[in-house]
């Protein structure tokens, strides 16, 4: 017998394949990868870009890769609605820093709401557990299921979407890999869409350049100006707090208010916490990539940033319940053009992303 330790191993395994392949065997291929794997591999969590100060590893229940991935399809998947023609991204939308182009959100059989889609971008910074714009939701997770059962948004229920998903083979082995068994149930399906959109964020602009890598040349003058007021003469900052520019807290603007009859079209805040304080008051949306977000206010009633900053240096839409930092600005046409270059300079990059190419089946 030969020692062991005088093999050439490789060699031998070598033979052994010639021998297997002139013996008419050969090695089992590979099964081929689905089409929708490659179309939405596993990634690594992203960074924050510039300006944005998370480390999603460190959040108290961190999103995982395996889990970011399935939320992915998921939230691009028309099957999860009542017909199998939206999904999540149908008013969420990429393209718009996930809000949208419209006025109000259009659901199954073209139903119209009351209110747009916000945007979540930068959601897993938020330090505060309201979510939509009257903050009924008290996590991403939360959020995430609302509009699946709601009967004029996606029109499913969270049963019928998880018999649709288990009918589908090629998911189970995406929620073993993210959760441990191949079991579906909506708590599993939020987590994954939650998990996906703490992904989105959005930093690195022109005024996260300027501000912090003191990069003078990423802005203008005009800018500089429309920063300091900002901060100072248009009092923006009292609820466009923070490098998220929200306080993710609730506010009424006059928005909706009806002097004739004396009500609001929407009553926002007041509808969850029967405050009469809250009556007509919408949460405070992030100004990042406010560009993309228009038309604004949770109506979609104003058209552009400059109806908007004539809106707030008018002093709002007096009604009983205006909150008290509303007041008139006395800002100038050109102090109202800076504060508007200085919110374009917000635009930045990171949450881009369109839907993958193919679907698990």
């Amino acid at each position: 017998m030969i020692p062991r330790s005088t093999l050439n191993l490789p060699f031998v395994a070598g033979l052994l394949a010639v021998l297997a392949v002139g013996c008419g065997r050969s090695a089992p291929a590979p099964p081929p990868v689905p089409a929708w794997e490659v179309a939405n591999p596993i990634a690594p969590l992203p960074a924050a870009p510039v300006g944005i100060d998370i480390d999603l590893a460190k959040l108290q229940n961190p999103p995982t890769p395996q889990r970011v991935r399935l939320g992915r399809w998921l939230f691009y998947d028309k099957r999860l609605s009542g017909d199998g023609t939206l999904s999540c991204a149908t008013c969420h939308r990429p393209e718009n820093a996930f809000s949208e182009p419209t006025p109000v959100s259009s659901g199954i059989r073209g139903q119209k709401g009351l209110r747009k889609a916000p945007s979540f971008i930068n959601e897993a910074v938020t330090l505060y557990p309201h979510f939509f714009w009257d903050g009924r939701a008290g996590s991403l997770e939360d959020q995430a299921l609302g509009p699946i059962a709601n009967p004029i948004e996606m029109g499913s229920t969270h049963e019928s979407m998880i018999e649709t998903l288990s009918r589908v083979p090629g998911y189970k082995p995406y929620f073993k890999e993210a959760f441990g068994t191949d079991e579906i149930t909506k708590d599993r399906v939020a987590h994954a869409l939650a998990d996906y959109e703490r992904t989105r964020m959005s930093g690195n602009s022109p005024w996260d350049r300027w501000r912090f890598n003191r990069d003078q040349q990423a802005v203008s003058e005009q800018v500089k100006q429309g920063n300091e007021l900002f901060y100072n003469k248009a009092r923006c900052n009292q609820c466009h707090l923070g490098n998220n520019f929200t306080d993710s807290l609730f506010h009424n603007l006059g928005v909706g208010w009806d002097p004739a009859k004396k009500k609001f079209a929407d009553e926002g805040r007041f509808v969850v916490t029967k405050k009469p304080v809250d009556r007509g008051a919408f949460k405070t949306p992030t100004l990042r990539d406010v560009t993309k977000h228009a038309p604004y206010m949770h109506d979609g009633s104003q058209k552009t940033l400059r109806e908007v900053m004539e809106w707030y240096n008018r002093g709002g839409e007096k009604n009983p319940s205006l909150d008290p930092k509303v007041e008139p600005l006395h800002l100038t046409p050109a102090e109202i053009d800076a504060l508007i270059a200085m919110m374009q300079a917000l635009d930045g990059e990171g949450y881009q992303d369109t839907a993958p190419a193919a679907f698990p089946q």
